[in-house]
């Protein structure tokens, strides 16, 4: 087959990259071992400020991580500006085992909107962005076994099915608002204006500025912000001198809420 692979993606702590890179490597060998796999990597700002257009050769492996149960806003506008040209897609969503809710149908109404043909989805579990015990090492061992099956099948789909058909997925239209937490008196609250803290732990590496996916930390002074935080855990968990957390309340409140309700573990969901 004279087909190129691409594996796309925005992944500020590296699960989605993960899942990602690992289908679209996956799929690339079962096809032809001499595929050329292209990696599009549209987790920082420079990586989304030009438009991608693909062919009817193309097969993209595009994946998100879940932000309240939905595709993360501040990617919408970027993903209207990819342009599909009938290229075979595979929508994959990655969430932190709560619920991906509404995501993977609002990424894959998007594709195809933008002329993709959308033959299989995915949604996997990833450490959750507030935690390091929510969903901790996920994606593992287990996860990428279903990986593995799951690009094998897709594989199969594309090489052997004359006219190849579009895959349902889960999900409701229209769309389910943006999940919410609560606070302890059970009203909505708002989270999107909480930002991170820096403590005397900081060595000034600024790494934290080279990870932010917004542009968003200060280069000077790492400890404000010149744009908004969509609360990606990337300045926090890369950090190699544990500088950077949060200590708004009702965001605590959320993240030990999410860490005892959905202890239990969750599997991936595949759709093809």
């Amino acid at each position: 087959m004279n087909k190129k692979v691409n594996a796309m993606y925005f992944s500020p702590t590296g699960t989605t990259k993960k899942i990602v890179s690992s289908i679209a490597q996956k799929i690339s060998d079962n096809i032809c071992k001499d595929l050329v796999l292209n990696t599009i990597d549209f987790t920082l700002p420079e990586g989304r400020s030009k438009a991608v257009s693909f062919s009817n050769e193309d097969i993209v492996v595009i994946g998100v991580p879940v932000y309240a149960g939905r595709v993360p806003n501040i990617l919408l506008k970027y993903l209207n500006t990819i342009q599909g040209n009938n290229a075979l897609a595979i929508p994959v969503v990655v969430y932190g085992n709560r619920n991906f809710d509404d995501a993977l149908i609002e990424l894959k109404d998007i594709l195809e909107f933008n002329t993709f043909k959308v033959v299989a989805g995915g949604a996997f579990i990833g450490e959750h962005s507030f935690s390091v015990i929510l969903a901790k090492n996920r994606p593992d061992d287990k996860d990428m076994e279903i990986v593995d099956q799951f690009a094998h099948r897709i594989s199969t789909k594309i090489t052997t099915q004359q006219e190849i058909v579009t895959v349902a997925i889960k999900g409701n239209q229209p769309y389910r608002p943006y999940y919410m937490p609560k606070d302890k008196n059970g009203t909505p609250v708002d989270i999107r204006r909480v930002t991170p803290k820096t403590n005397d732990n900081c060595i000034d590496c600024k790494l934290c500025v080279s990870v932010c996916p917004m542009g968003s930390i200060d280069e000077e002074d790492t400890s404000k912000l010149k744009g908004i935080c969509i609360k990606c855990g990337a300045c926090i968990k890369k950090c190699p001198s544990q500088a950077k957390y949060y200590d708004d309340a009702n965001y605590l409140r959320h993240k030990q809420e999410l860490e005892i309700e959905y202890s239990f573990r969750k599997e991936p969901e595949l759709f093809i």
